[in-house]
């Protein structure tokens, strides 16, 4: 691979190795570049759309159900029918793209596995096309791993994959298509659906997605049109691929009837996507002076406006026959204190037990060590079936004051102060280092955790509410003066990489500065 050889237009500014030209082929990345080409301003266009609603939601402005789409939402129509790989899908673990990590997660006796090119992966060109082919080889049962004495491989049966591309507001900066970056997202997607896809289905699945962060169904249907093309372009039949929503911004609660509209003959259903949609509701209305959430800790799946955004999810899904997945549960096990372990796995059954009970079809777990006490929940309550589509909660009725009854409030504590700017320092300085899934305070930290860290100290310095249950108000120099004795605590556990100093400066720069900035990951991005 030469850049004679790239398509015409394209410049390739990162290495390509013999190993790394097996992915970065002419006839993919002419993919990549028909697909750029055409669906490029629509995703400018959208982005821009996303920057004008901030406007109006900092000017005060409150999100509501869209009354030009209300006759889809009053429709009968439902979601074209599951394939037999997604029918059953009760337990579903993640990682990120690599590779004893995909062969675990493979092999972790869960339904399915999503594998993530976005928030648990840091997006490094190495990252990116080791991960790809890393996923080439998995699919073709290839794939093998010899480390410390141990050999890692694929078992016999093995969870059905899901793949997530990144979200629209990422680029590939080592690819660039007449002088300009092109989406990180369509870059992920064309290669994995080049090198994999007619694969998947001779082995009987498919090239299923993940789609993150959409904020309207209008980012759906630009999905659904790359669907369509690519499908087109590769021979395959319409309706081949298939792809689960994210329901991670709260914008995006108020559309989950038309984004699963849109992507109909695409669609196997919404995840509610847990932590990326407290930052959401925190970065919304970060200028809302009267706005505010207690510590991380306390904002749980109980809170009013997530019981209200989770039986919303599951009812809308069940109503178009698509199937509901339940988020992350981020608790690990601990094994060093059986006492705390004990702890963390009653949440994760608790959690799963509740969602099975709801109606869930399934739910997330961080770790291959979870997946038989949620399975166990699920089973409870499913018994045989694949799923509880059939349970469809008409008795589920909200309204949007109820999706933005932002509680609890209180408590902000010295402590949960603390936990974030820890959390902060500790992820970014991992992500800087190449780790996008980091295990902190037995928790499975990843961009949308870390996201939730800096964003309420960012907020708890503005907000009139923003005071510790002691009484003083969170204040830019009182997190300044804690970020370097937590960021000796953090050196304490990782050691003295240089990435953590580093990482400490950006935390500051990003929790207390006057501008807010929409994606930790962006300005990461550049540093890397």
């Amino acid at each position: 691979m030469t850049q004679s050889t790239l398509p015409a237009g394209m410049e390739i500014k990162a290495e390509i190795s013999p190993e790394y030209a097996q992915i970065l082929t002419p006839e993919a990345l002419a993919l990549v570049a028909k697909l750029c080409r055409a669906f490029e301003p629509r995703r400018l266009e959208l982005l821009q759309i996303r920057k004008q609603r901030a406007i109006r939601l900092d000017a005060g402005e409150r999100p509501d159900f869209l009354p030009e789409t209300a006759n889809i939402r009053a429709g009968n129509w439902t979601v074209a029918p599951l394939p037999p790989a997604l029918e059953c899908r009760r337990v579903e673990i993640t990682g990120p793209v690599e590779r004893k990590m995909i062969i675990n997660a493979f092999n972790s006796g869960a339904d399915a596995y999503m594998t993530d090119f976005e928030d648990s992966h840091t997006p490094n060109w190495d990252n990116q096309i080791t991960g790809q082919i890393n996923l080439k080889e998995a699919i073709r049962g290839t794939i093998t791993l010899e480390q410390k004495g141990k050999t890692y491989k694929l078992n016999d049966k093995i969870a059905t994959l899901l793949v997530r591309p990144r979200g629209w507001h990422l680029e590939e900066k080592h690819v660039l298509l007449d002088g300009k970056r092109i989406s990180g997202g369509i870059f992920d997607f064309a290669l994995f659906m080049f090198h994999n896809a007619k694969e998947q289905l001779a082995r009987g699945a498919g090239p299923y997605f993940y789609l993150p962060k959409l904020e309207s169904h209008l980012e759906a249907r630009l999905w659904n049109d790359i669907f369509v093309m690519t499908q087109n372009e590769l021979g395959l039949p319409q309706g081949t691929i298939r792809a689960t929503v994210l329901v991670e911004t709260i914008l995006a609660a108020f559309e989950m009837d038309e984004i699963l509209y849109e992507l109909r003959e695409h669609s196997a259903g919404l995840n509610a996507g847990r932590w990326d949609y407290i930052f959401s509701a925190i970065k919304k209305f970060r200028l809302d002076r009267d706005f505010c959430l207690a510590d991380r800790a306390k904002v749980t799946m109980t809170a009013p406006f997530m019981r209200a955004y989770a039986l919303l999810l599951l009812e809308t899904c069940h109503r178009r026959n698509a199937p509901a997945i339940g988020g992350m549960s981020a608790l690990i096990p601990i094994k060093n204190d059986p006492e705390k372990n004990e702890i963390a796995m009653r949440g994760v059954i608790t959690d799963k037990a509740r969602d099975a009970t709801d109606g869930y079809d399934g739910g997330w777990v961080a770790h291959p060590g979870l997946v038989d006490a949620a399975m166990t929940e699920f089973t409870k309550v499913l018994g045989d079936k694949p799923n509880q589509i059939d349970k469809k909660r008409p008795d589920v009725k909200v309204s949007a004051s109820q999706l933005l009854d932002f509680k609890p409030e209180t408590p902000i504590t010295e402590a949960g102060l603390r936990y974030n700017i820890n959390v902060g320092i500790h992820y970014l300085g991992a992500w800087l280092a190449g780790n996008g899934c980091v295990p902190i305070h037995n928790l499975m930290e990843d961009a949308a955790t870390a996201e939730i860290s800096r964003s309420q100290v960012w907020q708890w310095i503005r907000s009139t509410k923003g005071t510790l249950d002691d009484g003083r108000k969170v204040t830019a120099e009182m997190v300044k003066n804690m970020i370097p004795e937590e960021l000796a605590k953090v050196k304490t556990v990782v050691g003295d990489g240089p990435t953590y100093d580093r990482a400490a400066k950006i935390f500051e720069a990003m929790s207390t500065s006057d501008d807010f900035a929409e994606f930790l990951t962006l300005p990461l991005y550049e540093e890397i």
